[in-house]
């Protein structure tokens, strides 16, 4: 049982998890129990393996064109920050994993989300600038289509920044990041350099 329909957009319902079980390009919402698809391309319903014990099809979207990976929650994304607000700050995501993205994908990383500690402290301003490289994890498809992204583990955060005078930043702290021909610190939550 093999059977393509019709074209579906990403948020679309493909179906209740009860019945079926999400596979590529598709992703269950555990608020309400529905699958929705997570691109664009053709609705696919496969069958269980004979040996499996969950007996429910599998829904996927395969793109109408050759598509790239899709972020999806738990994947660690490189994204570029876009803006920087006093609660939020946002990103286009460029990589899921070592592969780039084909498609947009927007990111949000919240003010909780930034680090794991003293969460009611962080400024959104001293923690990214628009432009900066950042390693995230993506926690679920958020609002507006927008993936929420978290930085709070050591190894995430930013990992590449531009100073004001145009050259690439050094990481001297776990805070703070150093222009290497000013030698003027600026802060951000800097990800630890994983060897």
């Amino acid at each position: 049982m093999e059977e393509a329909d019709e074209m579906v957009t990403p948020g679309e319902v493909l179906g209740k998890a009860t019945d079926l079980k999400a596979g590529k390009g598709a992703y269950a919402a555990s608020h309400n129990n529905t699958i929705y698809a997570s691109l664009t391309g053709f609705r696919r319903i496969l069958a269980p393996p004979p040996a499996s014990h969950d007996k429910r099809p599998t829904v996927e979207v395969t793109g109408h064109k050759a598509h790239g990976p899709v972020p999806e929650p738990g994947s660690v994304v490189i994204a570029r920050v876009t803006k920087v607000m006093a609660r939020t700050a946002s990103a286009d995501i460029m990589c899921v994993g070592p592969k780039s993205v084909r498609e947009k994908f927007t990111g949000i990383i919240r003010q909780q989300d930034v680090r794991a500690t003293e969460i009611d402290k962080v400024d959104m301003h001293l923690s990214f600038r628009p432009g900066d490289i950042v390693r995230a994890v993506v926690l679920s498809l958020g609002d507006a289509r927008a993936y929420y992204l978290s930085t709070a583990k050591n190894e995430l955060g930013v990992v590449s920044a531009e100073s004001s005078a145009g050259a690439t930043m050094v990481p001297i702290s776990w805070t703070e990041m150093q222009c290497p021909l000013t030698g003027q610190i600026e802060l951000r939550k800097v990800a630890k350099v994983v060897s």
